[in-house]
Formats: C-alpha cells, structure tokens, sequence
C-alpha cells in the first residue's frame, strides 16, 4: 500500500471480414490510378502538406511559429494522423514521437510518460500536459500526477504538439522532462460544419465495440461570433480474462468526451470561451499473470488471477476562458482556467494482504483484500503575459501565473474472506478495515517570467528566458481505522523558491538548415511527506540542467527533411518512492544523467508517396546510489535503497525506432483515398530499479545483520506493425485500420507482485501491448 498511488479459440468475426475486404480493396485501387494522367492526392490537405512541409506550426513557446525555426526539439501529430491510425489513447501514437515513452497500466487513463529518459519515479509526473492555454493535472505530489497522465480522447484535437527537454521557464512546475499540448479546433467564423462519424472495433481473442462522434461549427454573428460543439463516445473492448471466476473480457471499458467552443474576434480583442468534459471507465484492467520466476503466464495467454474487482473512473471537466487583446504594439492575453477530475481506481490486494486473515487472525484460510484510492481536485490557474509583436529584431515576453489546488486523496483497504463476504464476527469489525485515510491538500503557486529572442542580421538568433517560482503546501494526513498506517491526524506544511532559466542561440547555415543549441533547466515541485517512521517531513524539489545541439533541415528541393538532436540531461535530488511492509513515503533519492541522440527524417518520394523514420538513443542511468530510508524496528533498524548506482531508468529503452509509409491516390469517378502504415520497434527496458533492504544494528548502518537485493524485472523488445486505408468521395469518407497487424505480443509494463507478510514474490502482472485490433470508420461532413 503506497501512500501516494498506488488463453482462447483465434477465430474471424464478422467485422473482421467486412475489414479484411476493404483493405484489400482499397489496396487495389492505387493500381487503378496509375493508369490516370489526372490522378490527384486524396484532398486538398494532403496536397498542401505534401507540398509545403515546412509550414507547420506550433504555439509550444506561447507564440504562433514556423517549428522548422524553433530552436527546440519538438514534434506535431495532426488530426489526419490520429484518425488514419484510429487513436483512443496516448499509447496508439507515442511510437510516432522520438523520445516519447508511455506505460500503461491497463486502461487509458491509467498512464505515466516520460520523455527523452525522465522518467516519473515518484508521485509526480514529470511532463507538463496543456490544453491550449491551460495546465491540467496537479503540481502536488499527493494526486498520483505520475500514473494519470491527461489521456485525452483524441476528437476535436486539431494537433498534438510534443516539446521534449525541459519547459521550466515557460510552462513551470512539472515541465522537467517536456510538454505535452493539445491544441482543439476553433469554432468556423465563416461556414457551417457538421461531421457524423460511426465506427467499429474489434480486438483480437477479444470482443467487438463501437464508437460515434458528432462535431458542429456555425457562426453566429456578423462573421465575429461562432459556436462549436462535439460529442464523441468510444468503446474499449475488452481482452483480458479471469482465472479465479471465469470471467471473460473483464478490461473492456468507456471514453465519452463533449466540448463547446464560444469565439469572439473583435477589432482589438478575441475572446474565447470552452468547456470540456471527458469520462472514462473500464470495469477491469488489461493485466497476465506471470511466473514471478519464468515470466511466463501461469494460465495462458491474456489470463489474469484476480479474487477481488478492479473498476476505475476518471471524469474531467475543464472550463477555460481565453483573452487576446491587440494593443497594437504588443498583445495582451490572459488565460483562465478550472478543472476538476474525479478518479476512483481499485486494486486487488489479496496477494498482498490475503493472508493476514490466516498468519495473523488464526482464520482457517487466507482472506482476500482490495485497495480503493479515490482523487479528487480542483484547480484554478490565471496567467497574463504582455508580448511584443512577432518579426522584430527583439522580440520579448513577460508574464505572471498563478494557480490554486485543492485536493483530497482517500485510501480504503478491505479484508474479507477469500469468496469475497466479510470476515466472520467480531474479525470484521475489528479487521475488515486495515487502512481508512484521508490526505487533503493544498498547492498555492506565483510565478513570474521573461523570455526575450534577439536577431542579429539574418543569420544568428538568441532567445533566452527566466522563471521565478513560489509554491506554499499544506497537507493532513488523516487516519481514522486499521492497522497498517498509524491513527491519527499528522499535518504539514512546505514552501519553496524555484528559480529557472534557458539559453538558446541559433544559427541559420542556409535557407533551410537550422543549428541550434540549448541549455534549459526544470523542476519538480517538492512538499510535505506522510507521517511514516523513516520518512523526512518533507522532500525538496527534483531540479534538472539539460544541454542539446539540434539540426533542422531540408533539401533536394524540400522533399527530404532532416532533423538531429544530441542531449545530455543532468538531474539532481531525484523523488523516489520507498516502501516497508506496503505502506510507502518519498525521499529525495540521488542523480541520475540521460544521454541520447535522435533523428527524424521525411522524404516525399513524389506528391503523392512520403516516407517517414524516426529514431532515438537514450542512455540513462542511476549516477550514485539513492539516499536511503531508515525504519526503527525493535531492536533493529531496517535502511532501504530504492535504486543503487548504475542501474537503468525505468521503463526507457535504449533504443527505438519507427517508420511510416503513406500513399495517396485517385480511383476515378470522384474517389481519392490514401493507404499507409507504421512499423514500431521498442527496445528492452526494465520496470524499476534495484530495491535493497538492509538489516543493521540499531542506530548503526555500518553493521550489516542481513541484506536482500531485489532487481528489477526484465521487458523485452518488441515490434508492432499498423496499416490503414481509406477512400473517399465528396462528403463522405470510409477508413478502415488494423494495428499490431502480426499480432506481436510484448509488455507495457509489469509489476512484481508479493506476499507484504512474508516478503515472498507470488506472481508477477504484465500490462500486454493492444494485441491485433481491426476497426472500420465511416465519416459524413456537411
């Protein structure tokens, strides 16, 4: 219990068919168009993208740029690209990003990221996420922000943008390994819009689910005011399978997302108002029980053993009001934002806790258990910022934000009979209930900042920027009954002084060739840590220094494009999480250092065939053993090491590559389409880092009565292949998709799981890759 967070018959459904047909049929037509002198990409966009690949822009430093002159490493998925590959989820697009890692842990919003080997070792995430101008997630370390990454659903997203290295200075708290940004499409200010969507989703060894999604735009006034409003629900079919009662399909689950978009473009000022709400809920999670030993299924394939259910919840809700003021020298805007998320997720703890019902309370047999958290927040953010107009010879912004947390974290852990009942009389009264607690909390931050970008001639630019940063936190530990977490109300308090910078000259050698290099650093907010034996009362910040040289560029007349980058990352007074006998706290843990190299390639083999690679090398490692936790026994102390040096990061291969192919054609009679595919390679990683628990003389580390190591478990590499099609004629669009077309098997992430009495591993659970999935989509716009 950790203070913070916590095989079947293949056979071809119907859906398969109707899947399998269009591919091949579709795939036929490219044939038909060589013979066409007329043949055109399948539309406008596509044409215009192929043709001008450097106009893509991005808002990540809070202004509208070209990214091919950002000096920063950053990447953009479009709208198209979501819906080609049919997207619910960050895992169905993280291979598309170099450096981008996500691990799941067994539904969509249950997922941590991390970028370029920053990994989340601690309860805090370590990439910022922003819905246009909005932060969303907390900043504290009491709301679990590492495990329940923002997994928006990607309806109504004009674009992703990824930054990676660290955003300290623009985007503050969190930001220590980059940003994550979802950019929404705006309300239409000329014409109406409307789009009908359907679709189908089949999973291999699996069921069948099906999503609709309906998005309208209309102006209302005078071409100054318009209204967009999207609806969107998405099945999750499930996989997965229970060993102890039979249950099939028992991670199948819900997305359900809405949005309405208010726009006002006035002479002098825009103003823009939104409200998004987003629900998932799966009734169980995609889990496969593993020899702890072999690491191979105990009860073959996509079989998991579970005596107690484990449903989770998220709902979000954001309203966001947005003003763009043209002074004419400059632009004044202000940014308001307020969320609330509610997550409710339940884990079985019957491995962990079963047996207390037997070793300790003398029943006849093992009791079975489960842990609920519960999170809620609320969280208010204001920032202003004053920026010069863009085209200058200097160009500067200057800015302040706020925001306001309020959050209660909630624990509840059961023990019951292992058929599920409560124990007997007077066993449950005094022991069904082994953890009731309440963590309410508060973050309260102020910041100030200045960026400034300074062009000397044409050729050389220096952008630098500045953050200073204030956060006070208050928390309670609250723990009304049980036996594992002490009873009683333990408060605490903390406040830091956060300073950040960064350094970006840039020179460009060509037209097209940009050098750049950057230094930048960032941090993870700190604060009061629960109320445990060998817990310091508080833990500081995770502060990191990053340094990077990149190259932007294209040549053979813009049809290749080649982008390097080479990056050291430094990071210091890392959170780490420790644990003793299930309850766990935070230290302030060691340095770690992250080195890597990443390339990104286009070629556009002709207007309508482009190619795509990307690849990434990413060593990081542990640099010095981690502090340790020391927890008084009687007569004995027991130190802990949460990660000893040399080890590997988490969850960070050091290598991984992807490659994209897409086509688009004309098939006569008014119908274009396009064909494409993405093949994914993720190296082997490991799922933690080594756990070493000492037992020494009390009040002296230096005798050594017993030492256990406990390595982390090993993730081997895996490949999957997507392909798509689609065809189109007019308003209406038929795209189908398979992913992991081979049906390659390979891990998300895994977990050890083990008896919290006797120390003894009983098996180990490993979050599969989404097997083999066919989905048809079928669209009408107006």
């Amino acid at each position: 219990m950790n203070a913070f967070q916590p095989a079947r018959l293949r056979h071809r459904s119907p859906l398969f068919i109707a899947i399998a047909g269009a591919l091949a049929w579709v795939a036929a037509a490219p044939a038909l168009a060589q013979d066409s002198p007329d043949a055109a990409p399948a539309s406008a966009e596509q044409a215009d993208s192929a043709v001008m690949l450097d106009t893509v822009v991005v808002t990540a430093n809070k202004r509208v740029e070209n990214i091919r002159e950002v000096g920063a490493s950053i990447s953009v998925i479009g709208e198209r690209q979501l819906e080609n590959i049919g997207a619910s989820s960050l895992a169905d697009y993280a291979a598309l990003v170099p450096g981008l890692q996500v691990q799941s842990d067994g539904s969509p919003g249950l997922t941590s990221i991390s970028l370029r080997g920053v990994a989340a070792l601690s309860s805090s995430a370590t990439v910022a996420t922003y819905i246009d101008e909005v932060p969303l997630g907390s900043s504290g370390i009491y709301q679990a922000a590492n495990a329940f990454m923002l997994d928006l659903l990607p309806y109504d997203i004009s674009r992703v943008e990824v930054m990676r290295g660290p955003q300290g200075t623009l985007y503050g708290a969190g930001a220590i390994g980059g940003l994550l940004k979802y950019v929404t499409r705006a309300p239409d200010l000329l014409d109406d819009e409307l789009r009908v969507g359907v679709g189908l989703r089949s999973v291999q060894s699996g069921g069948n689910d099906w999503n609709v999604r309906v998005g309208a735009s209309a102006p209302l006034q005078d071409d100054r005011l318009g209204l967009r409003m999207s609806f969107a629900r998405n099945g999750l079919p499930g996989y997965t399978d229970n060993e102890v009662d039979g249950a099939k399909d028992v991670n199948d689950g819900e997305q359900i997302g809405a949005r309405v978009a208010l726009l006002w473009d006035g002479d002098a000022f825009d103003l823009n108002l939104g409200v998004m709400h987003q629900r998932i809920h799966s009734d169980g999670r995609a889990g496969i029980a593993l020899d702890p030993d072999t690491l191979q299924p105990l009860f073959g394939e996509f079989t998991d053993r579970t005596w107690q259910p484990q449903p989770f919840s998220r709902t979000f809700t954001l309203t966001s009001l947005g003003l763009d003021w043209d002074l004419g020298w400059g632009d004044f805007v202000s940014a308001t934002g307020w969320s609330q998320s509610e997550t409710v997720s339940q884990l079985d703890s019957t491995i962990q806790f079963g047996e207390i019902a037997n070793l300790l309370l003398g029943l006849p047999e093992p009791g079975s258990s489960f842990l609920r958290y519960g999170f809620d927040l609320d969280k208010l953010t204001q920032e202003f910022r004053l920026t010069s107009k863009s085209g200058g010879t200097f160009e500067w912004m200057v800015g302040v934000f706020y925001t306001k947390e309020d959050a209660v974290q909630s624990q509840f852990a059961w023990l019951g009979q292992i058929d599920g009942s409560p124990l007997p009389a007077p066993y449950d009264d005094m022991f069904g209930t082994l953890a009731l607690l309440e963590m309410p909390s508060t973050y309260e931050e102020l910041a100030v900042f200045a960026n400034g970008s300074w062009r000397i001639g044409e050729l050389f630019k220096l952008d630098a920027g500045l953050r200073q940063a204030r956060n006070d936190q208050w928390f309670s530990q609250n723990t009304t009954a049980g036996i594992l977490v002490p009873i009683g109300d333990f408060p605490g308090e903390s406040s830091e002084d956060v300073f950040t910078w960064s350094l970006s000259p840039q020179f460009k050698l060509a037209e097209d060739v940009l050098l750049y290099a950057r230094a930048a650093t960032g941090y993870q907010p700190g604060g009061p840590n629960v109320a445990l034996p060998g817990m310091p009362p508080s833990v500081g910040s995770s502060m990191l220094t990053s340094y990077e040289i990149g190259l932007k560029s294209q040549f053979a007349d813009r049809r290749v494009l080649l982008d390097m980058a080479v990056y050291r990352i430094d990071w210091e007074d890392i959170q780490v999480g420790v644990s003793f006998n299930g309850v766990g706290g935070l230290v302030n843990g060691g340095e770690a250092t992250s080195e890597g190299v990443e390339l990104s390639t286009q070629f556009r083999a002709t207007e309508r065939l482009h190619f795509g690679v990307n690849g990434v090398y990413n060593k990081a490692t542990v640099t010095n053993d981690f502090e340790p936790a020391v927890v008084p026994q009687t007569g004995f102390d027991v130190v802990l090491n949460s990660g000893l040096a040399g080890d590997r990061i988490p969850y960070v291969p050091e290598w991984s590559w992807s490659a994209t192919a897409e086509y688009g054609f004309s098939a006569g009679a008014g119908l274009a389409g396009q064909v494409g595919g993405a093949l994914r390679w993720v190296g082997d990683r490991v799922n933690g880092t080594t756990q070493r628990q000492r037992v020494t003389a009390p009040g002296d580390p230096s005798t050594v009565l017993m030492e256990e190591l406990t390595p982390p478990v090993p993730l081997d590499s895996y490949s999957a292949l997507d392909l798509y099609a689609g065809i189109g004629k007019g308003a209406w669009e038929i795209r189908a998709y398979v992913n992991n077309v081979t049906g390659e098997g390979g891990w998300s992430s895994v977990t050890r799981i083990s008896n919290e009495l006797t120390g003894v591993p009983v098996q180990t659970v490993a979050v599969p890759i989404l097997p083999r999935t066919f989905g048809i989509e079928l669209d009408f716009r107006f």
